[in-house]
C-alpha cells in the first residue's frame, strides 16, 4: 500500500511514522497541496492522505481515478473540500476521522476566549517591558453571561461543558438537539433566537452550502451590540467583509477565529519576510479587539495520535475491502 500524503508538516511525519510502525505502509510525504496543479503526478499511488486545504474537485478526482488512486483519506473531520458525489461516481472510496479529540479544539475555543477577554496576551508583553499598568486590560466576568452556541456536535458539546463550569447560561442551535445538554440546562432554540441572546456566541457547525456566510451583515445586526464572536470550525462560515464592517460599526465587540476563508494561501506556512496580498487578513490583524490563531485549535499530543492512528486504521480497513468506520456511507 503505497500512500501520497499531501500538506504535510514536520509533526505529521513524527505521528504518522510512528502509528505507521504497525501497518508498514509506504508514504511520501509532500508539503504542497493537493489541487488541480499537482494531481497529474500523483502516479503508482493507492492512497491520497489530505487535510483541510487540500482541493479535492471533480477535475482533481478524475486525474486521481484515471492514475489508479482508490482511496482519499481525510485527517480531519470536515469534508466540504472533497466533492463526494465525484469521488463515488469515479469508484474512490473517502474516509475522514470525524471525532478526533473533541476536548482539545473546545479547550482551545475557551482560551481564545479568555484571552480577548482578560487580554493575557496584551498584559505578557507588557510585563516584560516592565509596564505593569492595568489601564486598557479590563475584562469581564464570564459567570452569568448568556453563550449561544450555533452547532452541539462532539466539539459544541465539549465547550458546552466547559462553559456551563463557568457558570453560563448557554443557547443552542443544532437541527439534531441533544438530550444530554437539554437534562444539564442548555435551551435549544431558533437560530435567530440565539443570536440575538448571545453575549458570546461560538460556532461549531460544519460547513455546507446551506450555511456558507452564516455571519453575515444581516445576522450580525441581529446580535446583542458587543458581541464576541469565536469560530474554530471553519473559516466559510464568515463573511470577512461583512465582519470587519461588523468590527467597525462596534456591533462585534470581540472576533476570535482560528480559521479563515482564504486561509489555504497563509496557513500552516512561515510568511514573516513576505508581504500578505490579502487585503481582508491585513485589516482583521489591525484591530486590537480581533484575536487570529492560525487553525491550531486541533494541534495536542493526544488529537495527532488519534488522527494518525484513525486515518491509517481507515486506509487498511480499506484496502482489504472492509467498510471502514468513517468510509463514504458516514458522509451522506
Amino acid at each position: 500500500m503505497k500512500i501520497a500524503f499531501f500538506s504535510a508538516q514536520p509533526y505529521d511525519k513524527i505521528f504518522f511514522d510512528r502509528l505507521n510502525k504497525s501497518h508498514d505502509f509506504t508514504i511520501d510525504y509532500y508539503d504542497t497541496h493537493l489541487g488541480p496543479h499537482i494531481a497529474n503526478a500523483v502516479k503508482n499511488t493507492d492512497a491520497v492522505c489530505v487535510f483541510v486545504n487540500d482541493k479535492l474537485n471533480v477535475e482533481v478526482i478524475e486525474t486521481l481515478s484515471t492514475n489508479g488512486v482508490k482511496i482519499i483519506a481525510l485527517r480531519c473531520a470536515g469534508f466540504n473540500n472533497v466533492d463526494i458525489e465525484a469521488a463515488k461516481r469515479y469508484g474512490i472510496a473517502v474516509c475522514r476521522v470525524p471525532a478526533y479529540s473533541p476536548e482539545a479544539v473546545a479547550e482551545h475555543t475557551v482560551a481564545m476566549l479568555l484571552t480577548v477577554n482578560r487580554k493575557t496576551h496584551k498584559a505578557y508583553n507588557r510585563v516584560r517591558e516592565q509596564n505593569f499598568s492595568l489601564n486598557g486590560l479590563l475584562g469581564f466576568n464570564l459567570n452569568g453571561k448568556t453563550v449561544g452556541v450555533i452547532g452541539t456536535g462532539k466539539i459544541g458539546k465539549a465547550f458546552v461543558k466547559i462553559m456551563l463550569g463557568f457558570g453560563c447560561k448557554i443557547w443552542a442551535y443544532d437541527i439534531y438537539p441533544d438530550n444530554s445538554l437539554i437534562e444539564q440546562g442548555v435551551q435549544y432554540t431558533s437560530l435567530e433566537h440565539v443570536l440575538e441572546e448571545a453575549d458570546i456566541l461560538s460556532l461549531h457547525c460544519p460547513l455546507t452550502p446551506e450555511n456558507h456566510y452564516l455571519i453575515n451583515q444581516q445576522t450580525i445586526n441581529l446580535m446583542k451590540p458587543g458581541v464576541v464572536l469565536i469560530n474554530t470550525s471553519r473559516g466559510g462560515l464568515i463573511n470577512t467583509v461583512d465582519i470587519i464592517e461588523g468590527l467597525k460599526t462596534k456591533r462585534i465587540g470581540a472576533l476570535c477565529i482560528d480559521v479563515y476563508e482564504q486561509e489555504e494561501m497563509l496557513f500552516f506556512k512561515d510568511l514573516s519576510t513576505n508581504i500578505i496580498l490579502d487585503d481582508n487578513i491585513q485589516r482583521l490583524m489591525s484591530f486590537p479587539n480581533v484575536l487570529i490563531t492560525a487553525h491550531q485549535a486541533f494541534f495536542t499530543e493526544e488529537a495527532l495520535k488519534e488522527i494518525a492512528e484513525v486515518t491509517l486504521e481507515n486506509i487498511a480497513k480499506i484496502s482489504t475491502g472492509q467498510m471502514a468506520d468513517n468510509a463514504p456511507s458516514m458522509l451522506t
